[in-house]
């Protein structure tokens, strides 16, 4: 059937909407965008994403976005199939000027935030500080082409830099082998469709494991607000040493690093608590706002130029009280495969004793990298409406650590800072992420020796006011009030990830996996007794569940003073039964006949009625309703009664001896 092409788009009047297909990132408050819902509705956050330029009333009107061209005859439509691979060719045929004036816009937003952030989360890895920017630019670009959420910027993380510090040793060969291969593990499970795995992650250890990293990261880096050194990086130790060397604090690099907190600290204040310039304002009115908007935004990078100038006087003064960076090499990474094994002083350690020594770090990184970039991904996706597709996040993530590795690169993931300060910036696109690339690139190449000036107090107050939002203090009230089971898991986390990342990340999972197994094991089973006992099970039966279900019967039925006549197992909330359920059912049945008792069945769901008629179970019988199995009283004894099935012949499905 012949469509006639979409209308272009007019003046200001609403546009026609496209279908979006699965999976598509529509871009939220660009112009043209396209979005689901009814054809021609307006939509009322068309602008919410352009919160910088088009807030302030500078960006003007959008430029409208031509309709595509109608179909010509005979010219067949790209593969779905690497549309689903390739989300780019989903908006690149759509693209205008007007996002990518937007776009640029927000990737040299976020390029002003991630090249300071770069340096310092490189300190907190452990690894030289070049390794942070090696670590910024590919999963910019390979998201651009494999992403599907709009918002997200890859690049390195507090939380990634702690756990790349635990399992790399502070060795760039390890760092870098540990990218390639959480890389590989991801690809494996997107191919896989194995994402489903990171649901067994609980919130309760992702917010214990979140917590206890803003503390340990903050305070790994009070050393250098101090400007001591030689501090161990273990955490008591750490603790420990610091307050025994308070003395010997440098007078320079702490009146800096606080400087630069408070600093830090207002610009936040002043976006968070920044009016709204309306159109209707003078110009000069607006172009305040986005300049101050823009100074809240690129607070690290004018936090960390300031600091640079002010080391700099002092260099030129001929005195230096401030601890600095130092020399970082400069030009771009060499693009080769990561080395799989690394020369040590006592002869050379080969790559099956590296991946020994990385150890359950290769199974963390991968599940916490992906973790962090789903989560990301979805919230952004659910604020500024649009879909992503979980499984090409993980094919995205996997391709950008096994490409970053071949540029020196530490595991990526998603972070949540600058994907943030991306969406406040009206980004259109993941063409954004061009542009952030871009900079982190020009920065290697061109302006490496001016980063020898940066104080290192100056990047310790960048890295804790970025972790400092992560600890949750109020988790553990909500948790007291909702429910009290689930601060266990919480708080081992929590305190186990002071001692090692990895075993309070392992420990709380294990403790959530242990509850998790006991609610199976152990579901909520509702007993009404009577003439008849009403024996209804509050979730599904499960292999661990049927000897609970059977005490509980034979306590209230063969222990009974006065036992009833018969049992009805309600199974209305049963969906689903084993193998090993069906097994205990058919002990359950000859135990009770044999005291002359019966067992009718009631309410069964068509997945577990079939699974007890393949199994041909002696003496079962089945009501559609309780009413009904009430009315007629469960069933004598080895006869049918009025259920609609009963079987006298031994299962087959059954071990020897258990139908005697």
């Amino acid at each position: 059937m012949h469509r006639e092409p979409p209308a272009p788009l007019q003046g200001t009047g609403s546009p026609r909407r496209l279908p979006l297909s699965p999976g598509e990132a529509a871009p939220r408050g660009c112009p043209g965008r396209f979005a689901p819902g009814p054809r021609g509705a307006p939509d009322p956050a068309a602008s919410r994403g352009r919160r910088g330029l088009q807030a302030a009333g500078l960006g003007g009107a959008a430029p409208a976005m031509a309709a595509p061209a109608p179909r010509q005859r005979g010219r067949s439509r790209p593969c779905p199939g690497l549309r689903t691979r390739l989300p780019v060719l989903r908006w690149l045929p759509r693209y205008s000027l007007a996002w990518l004036q937007l776009d640029l816009i927000a990737g040299l937003t976020v390029g002003l935030t991630v090249v300071p952030q770069a340096l310092a989360y490189a300190e907190v890895a452990g690894l030289p500080l070049q390794y942070g920017l090696y670590s910024s630019f590919m999963g910019c670009f390979v998201y651009c082409f494999l992403g599907t959420a709009k918002d997200v910027t890859l690049g390195p993380t507090a939380i990634m830099s702690l756990l790349v510090s635990s399992y790399a040793f502070h060795e760039p060969v390890y760092a870098i082998l540990l990218a390639f291969l959480s890389g590989c593990i991801q690809l494996a499970m997107g191919l896989l469709h194995l994402g489903f795995l990171l649901d067994f992650i609980s919130c309760p250890v992702i917010k214990g494991f979140t917590s206890a990293a803003s503390i340990t990261i903050s305070f790994n880096q009070i050393k250098n607000i101090l400007g001591l050194q030689g501090i161990p990086r273990q955490f008591f130790l750490q603790v420990y040493e610091t307050l025994r060397r308070i003395g010997e604090t440098r007078a320079g690099d702490a009146i800096l690093g606080l400087a630069c907190l408070a600093a830090l600290a207002g610009l936040r204040a002043m976006k968070s608590h920044l009016p709204r310039a309306a159109r209707a304002e003078p110009l000069a009115a607006r172009v305040s706002y986005l300049i101050v908007w823009t100074s809240a935004t690129a607070r690290n990078a004018l936090v960390v130029l300031f600091a640079g100038l002010v080391a700099y006087s002092f260099q030129v003064m001929g005195s230096q009280p401030l601890t600095l960076t130092g020399s970082i090499p400069q030009g771009l990474p060499a693009f080769r495969l990561p080395c799989f094994s690394m020369a040590a002083p006592n002869g050379t350690v080969p790559f099956r004793s590296m991946v020994e020594d990385m150890g359950v770090g290769l199974a963390v990184v991968p599940l916490m990298g992906l973790l962090e970039t789903i989560a990301i991904a979805k919230a952004f996706a659910s604020q500024n409406d649009y879909r992503i597709d979980p499984n090409q996040e993980l094919l995205a993530m996997g391709f950008a650590n096994v490409l970053g590795s071949f540029v020196s690169s530490y595991p990526i993931t998603g972070s949540f800072g600058r994907t943030a300060v991306n969406a406040q910036s009206g980004v259109c696109t993941p063409a954004g992420g061009l542009v952030t690339g871009s900079l982190v690139l020009l920065s290697l190449a061109y302006l490496t020796s001016l980063f020898y000036y940066i104080p290192k107090a100056a990047l310790a107050a960048v890295i804790i006011s970025a972790v400092v939002p992560m600890f949750d203090a109020g988790i553990f009230r909500t948790l007291w009030r909702v429910k009290r089971l689930d601060l266990v898991p919480l708080c081992v986390t929590f305190l186990l990830c002071f001692w090692e990342v990895q075993y309070g990340i392992v420990a709380g999972m294990l403790v959530s996996g242990i509850l998790l197994l006991y609610s199976i094991a152990r579901p909520p089973i509702k007993v009404s007794e009577g003439d008849v006992l009403l024996v209804q099970p509050g979730s599904s039966l499960h292999f661990p569940a049927i000897e609970c279900l059977r005490d509980t019967v034979c306590s209230r039925t063969l222990a009974a003073v006065s036992p009833p006549r018969s049992v009805i197992l309600d199974c209305c909330h049963i969906s689903s039964i084993d193998y090993t359920v069906v097994a205990g059912l058919a002990e359950l049945l000859q135990e009770l006949r044999k005291h002359g008792l019966s067992l009718a069945f009631c309410s069964l769901q068509d997945p577990v009625l079939q699974v007890l008629l393949s199994a041909d179970l002696e003496g079962f019988q089945h009501f559609p309703s309780r009413e009904e199995a009430e009315r007629c009283g469960g069933a004598e004894p080895g006869g049918s009664g009025a259920a609609p099935f009963a079987s006298t012949t031994e299962s087959l499905l059954l071990p020897a001896g258990l139908i005697q």
